[in-house]
């Protein structure tokens, strides 16, 4: 009666690993770009710098048709945290070895993010995303520990006591005119306390700038940038190092780097 038992089950084993192969033969495991959470993206911007601890880069953007990139425009110079480039807290689930982006930390927010809204000083501006007129008023939170970390605020109707982050640059830092066309990097759209605030692409006063965490590029770069962008395209904003884009583009559903400039 044991042997008997004994070989009842091997026999079942056997079945279970059979129809467990032809289960998989049907339903092939799913490569980590067709989970991906930007699978419904149709527009890239793309920076890519040299290292984690580059300042400067290149900014190029794509569009995706029939699940292919393919390029928009010639690479466009950019800057970046005056400390390089950390991790940060975007669409991707995973990374690799480097720094983790902190608040105050000087470095760009690396990964994938969607892009949120335009923002600026005019009441309007050419752009397919949602566009912000910003007041006097607005600031950009970043001060760890507030309810409105990470977020842009009227501060007449919510207090944004201790924030450093005028939207309105020119009016409150000496006619600044970095903010006067941008948009919203969404890093930490949950407000994760110390990882990080207020991560934008803006302006530059001139090539040789760098940031406290944003990515600043010129007027005309932003310009065409802002009228090409399409809300409804779902556009996301990837930064990575040379290194870190080689090994996980295709993990990722990027553009091959033989595509870089």
């Amino acid at each position: 009666m044991f042997h008997g038992h004994h070989r009842s089950v091997s026999i079942f084993r056997l079945f279970l690993v059979v129809l467990c192969v032809a289960s998989c033969a049907r339903h092939p495991a799913r490569t980590a770009s067709s989970e991906s959470t930007w699978r419904d993206s149709r527009q890239l911007v793309l920076v890519i710098v040299p290292d984690w601890n580059a300042n400067h880069g290149s900014l190029r953007s794509y569009a995706r048709d029939g699940g292919r990139w393919y390029a928009v425009d010639a690479a466009q110079p950019v800057a970046i945290g005056q400390a390089g480039a950390a991790w940060g807290l975007g669409l991707n689930e995973t990374h690799g070895d480097g720094p983790i982006k902190r608040e105050g930390d000087g470095r760009s927010a690396a990964g994938v993010f969607r892009i949120g809204e335009a923002f600026g000083y005019g009441s309007h501006a050419d752009t397919g995303l949602e566009y912000r007129a910003m007041q006097a008023s607005d600031y950009c939170v970043d001060v760890d520990g507030s309810p409105s970390y990470n977020r842009i605020v009227d501060a007449n109707a919510v207090d944004a006591k201790g924030s450093s982050e005028p939207m309105r640059r020119d009016l409150h830092m000496d006619g600044d005119q970095r903010y006067r066309l941008g948009f919203v990097i969404e890093h930490n759209a949950t407000g994760r306390r110390g990882a990080g605030s207020c991560i934008f692409a803006h302006l530059w006063q001139s090539p040789t700038d760098t940031t406290t965490g944003c990515t600043a590029m010129s007027d005309a770069t932003m310009r065409h940038l802002l009228a090409w962008l399409k809300r409804g395209d779902a556009p996301v904003f990837v930064l990575l190092p040379q290194s870190e884009y080689a090994r996980l583009h295709a993990q990722w559903d990027l553009p091959p780097p033989e595509m870089q400039p």
